[in-house]
């Protein structure tokens, strides 16, 4: 089979499409056939060799995707060959036209789904999911800001938030992005690049305040994000591309909360309830995976580039 591997941490450019031998399901393990990888930006840090976790090499990268059963391992029972699934993590990485995952990694896909779509929930939707209810333990009635609410996290976070009977607020840097998050559910949408708009924000709640900030880009963000929450607010932080400086003050005179958050540290029984609730989900079409572009599995390279551009709208996805 073809995949994408990785020899050694560096740029996009260290990614190469190579031949290997097809990976066999041992007990316990399923092998699925991808019709689509997703592309994170976790993906991009790992190759980059900066993420806290590095795999050894040489590697597949990728952690999402969709596709069908090939074949499964003694002991599988939850799935059978000829299933459509999507994943969320692999054993072999899914930049490739076949990847081996645990039993437990491999979830129900929807006939209504495409695969793409597919390849777009198992990172993006999981972390909105546990960011808003495991984490803020966010409440119908409450005003959320998700900052990036274009992004495959940001669609996932609105859609979750306002399915839940939240007051939606985004941010997005494009007028395309802004229209995408009004169209997902968003409320009210603002130009991150605007020197007010959070004044705008917390304008917007008539000086009470935001109850939860979902934030994607905490070294830019989390300093005035503390400046325009309500009282007992919570910050969740999904990502950060540096240092901050904030003033502890801001979070004391609000008794708010500042929650980190990883996906991959994500307890079993918290999971559990994660890929339930995105099942449900998905089989209802409260969940509807927006798809920004898609390359062939051969141009790796360009969709790790184009995930981390500020521009990127929706889930970027590799096509084996």
């Amino acid at each position: 089979m073809k995949a994408i591997r990785v020899h050694e941490f560096g740029g996009p450019e260290v990614m190469r499409l190579e031949e290997v031998e097809d990976p066999n399901p041992g007990e316990g393990e399923v092998l699925v056939r991808i019709h689509a990888s997703g592309v994170n930006p976790v993906d991009t840090y790992i190759r980059s060799g900066t993420y806290a976790m590095k795999p050894a090499l040489p590697y597949t990268p990728g952690m999402d995707g969709a596709g069908v059963v090939e074949t499964v391992g003694k002991g599988v029972n939850r799935v059978k060959a000829g299933d459509r699934v999507y994943l969320a993590g692999t054993e072999t990485g899914s930049h490739a036209e076949k990847a081996l995952c645990k039993e437990s990694r491999v979830y129900a896909l929807p006939e209504k789904v495409t695969f793409s779509q597919g390849a777009a929930v198992g990172v993006p939707y999981a972390t909105a999911y546990r960011a808003l209810f495991q984490r803020a333990r966010a409440l119908p009635g409450e005003v959320v800001l998700v900052h990036g609410a274009s992004g495959g996290v940001g669609v996932a976070a609105v859609q979750f938030a306002r399915a839940a009977g939240m007051h939606v607020i985004g941010t997005a840097g494009t007028g395309e992005g802004r229209k995408l998050a009004l169209a997902q559910g968003a409320h009210e949408v603002f130009d991150h690049h605007a020197s007010d708009h959070m004044e705008k924000v917390f304008a917007l709640t008539g000086g009470a305040g935001v109850d939860v900030i979902v934030e994607l880009l905490a070294n830019v963000n989390l300093g005035k994000d503390l400046g325009i929450l309500a009282q007992n607010g919570r910050i969740v932080v999904i990502g950060s591309r540096g240092t901050v400086e904030i003033n502890p003050r801001d979070a004391m005179s609000r008794n708010a909360a500042i929650l980190g958050m990883v996906l991959l540290n994500t307890p079993e029984h918290d999971l559990f309830e994660i890929h339930a609730a995105l099942g449900a989900g998905l089989e209802n079409g409260i969940l509807r995976p927006v798809i920004g572009k898609q390359f062939p599995l051969a141009e790796a390279a360009a969709a790790h580039h184009e995930v981390m551009e500020k521009s990127a709208h929706g889930k970027i996805v590799l096509i084996p």
